[in-house]
C-alpha cells in the first residue's frame, strides 16, 4: 500500500495521480501499486510539485512496518533515530503557542 500526500501542486498532476490513486481527500492518495509505479509517482510528483510539497509513505518490512519520504517546504522533515523514522516540525515553523509549551518543557 502507499499512501501520499500533495500540498499546494496544480490541478492537473493531482488529478493525474486519480489515474493509480484513489483520493480519499483533497490530496490525500492511497492505493496498491508496485514498487517502480511508486518510484515513478514519486518522481514525477517531485519534478512537477512547483512550490508545493509532496510526502509520500509505503509499507515495507522493518521494525515501523511502512518507509516515508518528503519533497518541498511543508514546515517538516524527516528525521531517522535509531533505525525510525520520525517527522519532526521545524520550529520556525511553530506558533508562539507551541514554541512555549516546547520551552515549559525542557
Amino acid at each position: 500500500m502507499v499512501i501520499m500526500v500533495l500540498e499546494k501542486v496544480t490541478p492537473a498532476l493531482r488529478g493525474e495521480m486519480t489515474h493509480w490513486l484513489v483520493e480519499v481527500k483533497a490530496g490525500v492518495y492511497i492505493g496498491n501499486v508496485n514498487a517502480m509505479v511508486r518510484d515513478r509517482l514519486w518522481d514525477k510528483c517531485a519534478k512537477r510539485r512547483g512550490g508545493g510539497s509532496v510526502f509520500q509513505a509505503w509499507n515495507t518490512n522493518n521494525e515501523q512496518g511502512y518507509t516515508m519520504r518528503l519533497e518541498g517546504e511543508n514546515g517538516r522533515v524527516i528525521k531517522d533515530w535509531e533505525g525510525l523514522q520520525l517527522l519532526e516540525e521545524k520550529a520556525d515553523c511553530l506558533d508562539r503557542v507551541q514554541k512555549r509549551r516546547i520551552a515549559e518543557e525542557r
